[in-house]
C-alpha cells in the first residue's frame, strides 16, 4: 500500500502550483493512461485501487513502471471525478521547446479560453486533424489539468504545448517569418470560401470576450463559420473542429 507521504506528494499535483513545481501531473483512465505509456512521456507511477487492481492484474505490469495500490478513500484525494475508474498514473511534463522554433505550416493558437474542458477538446481537435503545434496564452486554461487532460482523451500526449506565450508577441514574430495570421471571429470571411495556403496560424478566442484588440489589429484575416440557423453562437472546441477540417488540407 502507498505510504502516507507518497500519497500527499501525488495528491498535491491536483494543484497547478505544485504541479508547476514538480514539473509532473496527474492522468486518469485506461485509455489516457495507455496513450502517455506508449508515447514519448515519462511515467514515474501508476496507481490503481484494490478493486481495480483486483480486475486488471495484466496492467500496468506489462508497461514496467511502478506501481501503487491506494485504498478507494485515500484515491478520492487523486481524482476530482464524482465516479473515477480507480486508475491514474503521474507523468512528468515533457521537455519545454522553443516557441520560436516551430516549423509546422499550420499553428493553433489559444487567447483566453478559460475553461479546462474547451482547451482539452481543442487539443483533441488538434490531434485528429494532424496539428501538433499548439500555443496558450497566459490566461488560458493549464493544459496539464486534470479536466483538461481528461478532455482531451490522450491528445495531449501526441502534440506540442506552448502555455503562458506572450500572444501578440508571437504573432508578430511569426508573421515576419511569412505566416498568415487567422482569427476566428464572429464577422469576417466565410470560411469555406477562404483560400487555405498552409502556412497560417489560426486563433481561437474566448466566447465570452471574443478576441483582443491586439489580436485583432494582428490579424491578416478574419474567419467566420456560416449560420444557417438561430443559434447565437458556437462553443469554441466545436468551431475549432469545423475551421480546423478546412484549414488542415493544406498541411
Amino acid at each position: 500500500m502507498i505510504s502516507k507521504n507518497k500519497l500527499k506528494y501525488y495528491s498535491a499535483l491536483m494543484k497547478k502550483k505544485d504541479r508547476d513545481i514538480h514539473k509532473k501531473f496527474i492522468a486518469e483512465g485506461l485509455k489516457t493512461i495507455q496513450e502517455g505509456l506508449n508515447s514519448s512521456y515519462s511515467c514515474e507511477a501508476v496507481l490503481m485501487t484494490l478493486e481495480y487492481e483486483a480486475l486488471n492484474k495484466e496492467f500496468p505490469r506489462k508497461y514496467n513502471v511502478p506501481l501503487e495500490i491506494v485504498n478507494e478513500e485515500d484515491f478520492n484525494m487523486l481524482t476530482d471525478t464524482v465516479t473515477p475508474q480507480g486508475l491514474v498514473a503521474v507523468f512528468n511534463y515533457p521537455p519545454a521547446k522553443d516557441v520560436n522554433k516551430i516549423k509546422s505550416r499550420l499553428i493553433v493558437c489559444l487567447e483566453n479560453i478559460s475553461d479546462p474542458g474547451n482547451v482539452g477538446t481543442i487539443i483533441r481537435n488538434c490531434d485528429w486533424f494532424g496539428v501538433t503545434e499548439i500555443v496558450l496564452s497566459k490566461n488560458c486554461a493549464d493544459a496539464f489539468s486534470p479536466k483538461t487532460i481528461r478532455s482531451s482523451m490522450g491528445s495531449i500526449f501526441h502534440v506540442n504545448i506552448y502555455d503562458e506565450t506572450e500572444l501578440s508577441t508571437f504573432v508578430e514574430e511569426y508573421k515576419k517569418k511569412g505566416y498568415r495570421s487567422l482569427c476566428a471571429d464572429t464577422e469576417g470571411e466565410d470560411l469555406y470560401t477562404f483560400e487555405a495556403e498552409g502556412r497560417d496560424i489560426v486563433i481561437l478566442a474566448s466566447e465570452a470576450h471574443g478576441p483582443s484588440v491586439d489580436i485583432l489589429r494582428l490579424s491578416d484575416h478574419r474567419i467566420t463559420i456560416p449560420k444557417y440557423g438561430q443559434g447565437e453562437s458556437l462553443n469554441v472546441a466545436s468551431a475549432s473542429a469545423v475551421i480546423l477540417s478546412r484549414l488542415a488540407i493544406k498541411l
